[in-house]
């Protein structure tokens, strides 16, 4: 994906899709959701973390916005348990 080129459209949908994966990584974590900002950050770093672990382990979904919405959701899990690790230090 391309985001140098990306239209209002196509970041809207991006904008919704990480508005669920900040909540439902919430949810599988068992903590709920931070809000409508805080789950869009959330989901941003864990797209970026969750891309960097699936190449680094060599699992590949295939391409498009299904493969940004596992990946960011597995990335978004990660970095939801390790704040909360992090917390109870």
């Amino acid at each position: 994906m391309d985001f140098a080129q990306l239209d209002l459209g196509q970041i809207v949908v991006l904008l919704l899709i990480a508005v669920v994966v900040g909540w439902l990584a919430g949810v599988i974590t068992r903590g709920g959701g931070f809000g409508l900002v805080g789950d869009i950050l959330i989901a941003i770093v864990g797209a970026f973390v969750g891309r960097y672990l699936f190449d680094l382990l060599d699992i590949e979904i295939g391409g498009g916005y299904l493969d940004l919405f596992v990946t960011a959701t597995a990335g978004a899990v990660v970095v939801l348990l390790i704040v909360r690790l992090i917390r109870r230090i």
